[in-house]
């Protein structure tokens, strides 16, 4: 038992018209976990999370939205924070009351922008001495989805190259430093104002997609790629079928980014079932679904307490501010992650 009866959340009703423009602040938000959390979870009070653009997408699905997660519902899939409650049956994790900890939760209805966020193990990692709660937040969705697309796919200390579409985001600084702490060479793509960060994250090339047509930078350097991973989804269009030029033989193609319009999907589609002989890519192809990963979590700590990766924060917003954060998400132009605190 946790003897907590209620919580201030960020609720909303509906997303139609913008999810910023429907959140509301309540202070008396009581989800079910609260007064007596499921045995397989831990209640950790929320000191920071971190923003993702699939916080507002799936609010804003209409009425299919209804169908992933039923409103009322606070959004939010990243956290860090110290331990309020430990179910029984992940004591034996180590876990105890007090402690800091970072992680992720799977979308339901009872996400991070809460007071308290109820997180399974398999989602949850312990805070590395050192690294802040703020830092941490930020390594949920966006660090396991660039370590799982990127770790499995080179191999340590070989000096594989890799190539990140869309460097300077949440999802491509992770991948930078992760390809990076494995020894790989990276070539990414960003805008002239955000080389410098991405040079800094340990970029070895650099392709200015304002400038330069990607696709074609790609093929004058010739097969060498071992991985190729696509942050963006829709630009260029051709860069999967451009894979076999500037792709190895045996190199793998990952996208995780997806254009929510019909251009963007068919894109995605023809990428994953298209056959060469239609026309379609030889380079072997994967749409990752990210899934939470104590052991990988854990890893991404070690890496930070190493300095081998740090956070990358646009801003940091108080908790009151919440809208304000998902308005700057939405422009498209966000360095690295969004922070919004928790409540006081």
């Amino acid at each position: 038992m946790s003897g907590i009866t209620a919580m201030k959340a960020w609720v909303y009703t509906s997303g139609a018209g913008g999810l910023e423009k429907n959140l509301k602040l309540v202070s008396d938000a009581s989800p079910p976990f609260l007064a007596a959390p499921p045995n397989d979870v831990v209640l950790v009070k929320v000191h920071a999370s971190s923003l993702n653009p699939a916080d507002y997408k799936i609010a804003e699905m209409g009425p299919v939205s209804r169908l992933a997660i039923a409103p009322p519902a606070t959004p939010g899939l990243d956290f860090a924070g110290v331990v309020a409650a430990v179910g029984s049956a992940v004591a034996a994790a180590g876990y105890r009351v007090g402690d800091k900890v970072f992680g992720r939760i799977g979308p339901n209805k009872y996400g991070t922008l809460g007071e308290y966020v109820a997180a399974k193990a398999d989602g949850l990692a312990l805070l590395p001495e050192g690294v802040s709660l703020e830092d941490a937040s930020t390594a949920g969705t966006a660090g396991l989805t660039a370590f799982q697309c990127v770790v499995p796919n080179v191999e340590a200390g070989a000096g594989d190259e890799v190539f990140i579409n869309g460097g300077s985001g949440g999802t491509g600084s992770y991948g930078i430093q992760f390809a990076k702490a494995l020894g790989c060479r990276v070539t990414t793509t960003c805008s002239a104002k955000n080389e410098a960060l991405v040079r800094a994250l340990g970029a070895d090339d650099v392709i200015d997609y304002t400038k330069e047509n990607v696709s074609e930078a790609l093929k004058a350097k010739g097969q060498i790629f071992k991985l190729a991973v696509d942050n963006i989804g829709s630009a260029p269009p051709d860069l999967y079928k451009a894979a076999d030029h500037y792709m190895l033989p045996e190199g793998k193609f990952v996208q995780i980014g997806v254009h929510m319009s019909t251009g963007g999907v068919a894109n995605m589609m023809s990428r994953q079932l298209l056959p060469s002989f239609l026309g379609g890519g030889k380079r072997k192809f994967e749409f990752l679904v990210t899934k939470n990963s104590h052991e990988d979590l854990e890893q991404i700590g070690k890496w930070f307490e190493e300095g081998k990766v740090k956070a990358v924060i646009d801003e940091s917003f108080q908790y009151e501010d919440a809208p304000k954060a998902f308005e700057k998400l939405k422009t498209g132009r966000v360095k690295g992650k969004l922070v919004v605190r928790g409540p006081a």
